[in-house]
């Protein structure tokens, strides 16, 4: 998922919010202010609910970072890279490079995430008691109980054993032990997630119907996220095991035609993109480090009249924004990074961080062709 919004980096993994991020910022900020705050605590102006307000659904956003922190590091501890972190519509998602190697590994790294919002709610309702106590301002105390209660909510629906849900991880790993089939697993993970979502939508569209209530429409949302993940999943593991073994450099296009960023676009279109087949061109700096990628799509959005002035630099997708892989990874783990600026397309770099190769649309579309004629663990 893409990042609209760059935060920095915690531990090394880059932080980020999508823009739908905002969006829940801003709704549970509205129905706080307007809801829940001037019922609980009344006779406040309205800047001090609008404030409070937003300032919960910040640190209610800060808690669901703190969730997939969690899953980021003992990620990290079990031997799995993690390429980022994102905030988005729905809540967090932490973009791990690969899969677990064990059914624990997976267990540890799926249980960790409710288990710190567990401990995220116990922390804020001790909060909530402590500050009543000593009789400080209602507000404070509705605040409080608030975060506490979305913790709480935000753990126990990630334990429904139902992927994408971290429940749905906690039972893939498992049947994956109980039967040693890692693909087994992930189908039954994922067809009780797809149930599990239509249910949600069903239910939502219901509320919306027959009670005339909107928040119904989330329900439903949320639903139909859940049967559009836990589809990919499943797809995603059988073509895993189609594709077992299967290296990038048995994919990748190599020695890809380079170019400088300060490059012209009408230089390059001439010298190079009307003399070569490709579509998709890394750009190298002096030094000889992958400094963005061009494709001819980027190319073909800059006006004609303005190729002569522009560099290459000023269409290409910056660095951080390009998956990159190197020869030895499998193409199985390379897939779910394959999003975002980049078109589909990879760079591959060796250990000194050059160049070496491209995985473009076309390479990928003829080994799918293939992925159900290969043997299967070929």
């Amino acid at each position: 998922m893409r990042q609209t919004i760059k935060l920095g980096t915690i531990a090394g993994i880059r932080v980020g919010l999508n823009g739908g991020a905002i969006i829940i910022l801003l709704l549970l900020g509205a129905g706080l202010a307007f809801g829940r705050l001037p019922a609980e605590a009344p006779d406040r102006p309205v800047v001090v609910y609008i404030l409070v307000g937003l300032a919960a659904a910040a640190l209610f956003l800060a808690s669901v970072l703190a969730h997939e922190v969690a899953h980021a590091l003992v990620a990290r501890r079990s031997g799995v890279e993690v390429e980022s972190i994102t905030l988005w519509l729905l809540g967090g998602v932490a973009q791990l490079k690969g899969e677990p190697r064990t059914p624990g590994a997976e267990f540890r790294i799926a249980a960790v995430g409710p288990l710190t919002s567990l401990v995220l709610g116990l922390i804020f309702g001790g909060l909530a008691v402590g500050i009543d106590t000593i009789g400080v301002d209602l507000i404070g105390v509705s605040l409080a109980w608030y975060l506490a209660l979305s913790n709480v909510v935000l753990a126990l629906f990630n334990l429904v054993p139902a992927s994408p849900l971290d429940g749905g991880r906690i039972l893939r790993a498992a049947v994956w032990r109980a039967t040693g089939d890692r693909v087994r697993s992930a189908v039954v993970a994922s067809r009780i997630g797809r149930l599990f979502g239509l249910a949600l939508i069903v239910v939502g569209l219901a509320q919306v119907v027959l009670r005339g209530w909107l928040a119904g429409l989330w329900w439903a949302l949320i639903g139909w996220f859940l049967v559009q993940a836990a589809t990919a999943e499943q797809q995603r593991a059988v073509l895993g095991r189609q594709l077992h073994g299967v290296r990038i450099d048995q994919v990748m296009t190599p020695d890809p035609i380079t170019a400088s960023p300060d490059e012209r676009i009408a230089d390059f279109v001439e010298h190079s993109v009307l003399r070569h087949r490709f579509s998709t061109y890394p750009l190298v700096n002096a030094d000889g480090q992958f400094a963005g990628l061009v494709t001819l799509n980027r190319i073909r959005a800059v006006p004609a009249e303005k190729r002569a002035t522009s560099r290459l630099v000023d269409v290409a997708c910056a660095p951080g924004d390009v998956p990159t892989t190197h020869a030895d990874e499998q193409v199985i783990d390379l897939l779910p990074r394959l999003a975002g600026c980049a078109d589909g397309r990879a760079v591959v770099l060796d250990s000194a961080g050059r160049v070496v190769g491209v995985v473009s649309p076309s390479d990928l579309s003829r080994l799918m062709a293939i992925a159900d004629l290969r043997p299967t663990g070929a």
